[in-house]
């Protein structure tokens, strides 16, 4: 229980990385905020998150104890990020870890120059400023009480280049920059600012995750069998699970890291090693 009396508010938990970190946290005694867009977002070519899969993530995690609340919330409106935060604090009283997981990954597919001004202002004001905007919010909170934990759920796009990926590339990027920055900001008030970045995230049932299967899909791989075109990319010749990036998570959550801030843990099996 290494949460026990923790409220963490978790975004993007509908479904993927999302769940995963809200499951893992809840079974580690955290009471949650779930926020999610449900609903799809003009510009973004698939399906984001639903109600009723945010709903299903609240009931796995009131199934392991958790306290649990949810918040239908865009990142990119000030105002129901607003509402969010003022909601887990109204609930819960504190806000102890934020865990910054929502994040589109397309429009992509083209080179840098065909992206037109909407494609590349939707890919940064989702996952650069989004989550600048919910820092915003809950950092004040954790500075008054001279405690708390972020986490940016960045990538390796974070730190290579992907052809074909500019916009998101450069979000992922400006994400660790960001990182590192309020680390800094925070630190003496012992505040925490981490990111994890993960590399290709199979795509798993239970978390109804489908982040690869749309990489695949902007670099015209066919979905059949595309699992195993990045996993023969991996040094460790497997694909990195959902779990693994909750993990990693949960350890910058938890007071294991106390003495931690401003660090990227890369869970992506040893691609950028290379």
């Amino acid at each position: 229980m290494r949460l026990a009396d923790k409220t963490a508010v978790i975004t993007g938990a509908a479904r993927g990385l999302g769940r995963a970190c809200a499951v893992a946290f809840a079974r580690e005694g955290a009471d949650l905020l779930l926020v999610d867009i449900c609903g799809d977002t003009p510009g973004v070519p698939y399906p984001l998150g639903t109600a009723s899969q945010l709903a299903h993530t609240e009931r796995l995690c009131r199934d392991l104890g958790a306290a649990v609340s949810v918040s239908e919330a865009d990142v990119r409106d000030p105002a129901s990020v607003a509402a969010a935060v003022d909601l887990a604090q109204e609930r819960f009283g504190r806000i102890d870890v934020l865990v910054n997981n929502a994040g589109i990954v397309a429009p992509s597919g083209k080179s840098a120059d065909r992206l037109s001004e909407a494609e590349w202002s939707l890919m940064i004001d989702v996952n650069l400023t989004g989550a600048w905007r919910v820092m915003r919010a809950v950092a004040p909170r954790m500075v008054g009480r001279r405690a708390g934990s972020i986490i940016n759920i960045a990538s390796t796009a974070g730190l290579v280049g992907y052809r074909h990926f500019a916009g998101y590339v450069a979000s992922k990027h400006g994400l660790i920059g960001l990182t590192k920055a309020a680390a800094l900001d925070y630190a003496p008030s012992g505040v925490r600012v981490n990111a994890v970045c993960p590399g290709s995230v199979r795509d798993d049932e239970a978390a109804e995750g489908r982040m690869l299967a749309e990489i695949s899909r902007a670099l015209d791989i066919p979905v059949e069998g595309h699992e195993e075109v990045f996993r023969q990319q991996q040094p460790m010749d497997r694909l990195i699970e959902p779990d693994d990036v909750a993990a990693a998570a949960l350890w910058f959550a938890s007071d294991e890291s106390r003495h931690v801030t401003g660090s990227l843990l890369t869970v992506d099996a040893g691609f950028t090693a290379r």
